[in-house]
């Protein structure tokens, strides 16, 4: 529990201080590590086809994969900065959500395309040169290793930067993995690594994106993001001086980084109006702290006969 204690309150920070100036960070760090990767993985797919490579190509997929979910986020962060409408009372914030799903699902399918190749190339090896591949993942282990360094920082904050972050450090473990096998080739002849290799790629590919799947579905259908425990919120809020009890309770995701909630709060009777408001002054700030930015309270006092099941 120390631990998610820990990680609420850095959310909390951010929730603080969710000015332009994160934004701009993460957007130059997303168009950074975009170009350094749209570069490599078209040199690493051309490269690919050239020495007949499975691997390389799987990789160049796997590294275009998240070149697709970082211009995804870029897009997301650009969305979200736009002023809601009135038909849009939340703006586009949502579609950091959506870019999330989305890419899940590009990688699915690029997993399948792997997978299928891979098959195809154990009934029929190829030779292949096992020096040059090596070399060229080797230098994938170098970019994705600079990218990933961009977004360390901002990983804890959004489901976008944590995703763009998870799948770079992925990418370099699995380019070192290629390089071991272009090495490995190049001194046996194992021609069947390289479709061997295709396949744990992947796999590699399978873990990392159903976690992201998972979450972006999760809060898609507004469900309770998983940084945030609801029992944990409620009880918080029971404790507040003035405060008998709280119900109707609903937490869901506005972005991937803005989280929202609602709660009837049952109030002793004979408070003034100044203690109210220092009271919902008191549940914001704890509120913040749990990253939920943004609260809407309804107040009753329990001479209004509520109760939680039939309110």
């Amino acid at each position: 529990m120390a631990h998610d204690h820990s990680h609420t309150h850095a959310h909390g920070h951010a929730g603080h201080s969710h000015g332009p100036v994160a934004l701009t960070s993460v957007s130059r760090a997303l168009i950074i590590g975009a170009v350094l990767n749209i570069i490599y993985v078209v040199a690493e797919a051309g490269l690919g086809f050239y020495y007949n490579s499975l691997a390389l190509v799987a990789d160049a997929g796997h590294n275009l994969s998240d070149v697709a979910g970082l211009l995804l986020s870029l897009l997301a962060f650009r969305l979200a900065q736009v002023r809601r409408t009135e038909t849009f009372t939340y703006g586009y914030r949502k579609s950091t959500v959506l870019a999330s799903l989305i890419n899940a699902v590009l990688l699915l399918v690029a997993v399948g395309a792997i997978v299928w190749e891979s098959v195809q190339r154990f009934r029929h090896p190829e030779p292949i040169p096992g020096g040059p591949i090596a070399w060229i993942a080797g230098l994938g282990i170098v970019v994705n290793s600079v990218s990933a360094l961009l977004f360390f920082r901002d990983k804890e904050h959004d489901l976008n930067i944590k995703s763009a972050y998870l799948h770079l450090v992925a990418d370099a473990l699995v380019s070192l993995a290629v390089v071991v096998g272009g090495l490995v080739i190049g001194s046996t002849g194992w021609y069947w690594l390289d479709p061997t290799l295709g396949l744990v790629v992947a796999a590699v590919i399978l873990v990392s994106t159903w976690q992201l799947l998972s979450d972006s579905v999760r809060l898609s259908l507004d469900g309770v993001p998983a940084t945030i425990n609801l029992t944990s919120v409620m009880n918080d809020l029971r404790t507040v001086a003035g405060v008998r009890d709280v119900h109707h309770v609903h937490v869901w995701a506005m972005s991937t980084t803005e989280n929202a909630l609602t709660a009837h709060l049952v109030l002793q009777p004979g408070l003034t109006a100044s203690q109210v408001a220092a009271l919902k002054h008191d549940i914001r700030h704890r509120l913040e702290h749990r990253s939920i930015g943004h609260a809407t309270l309804e107040t009753e006092v329990t001479a209004d006969d509520c109760k939680a099941d039939d309110c």
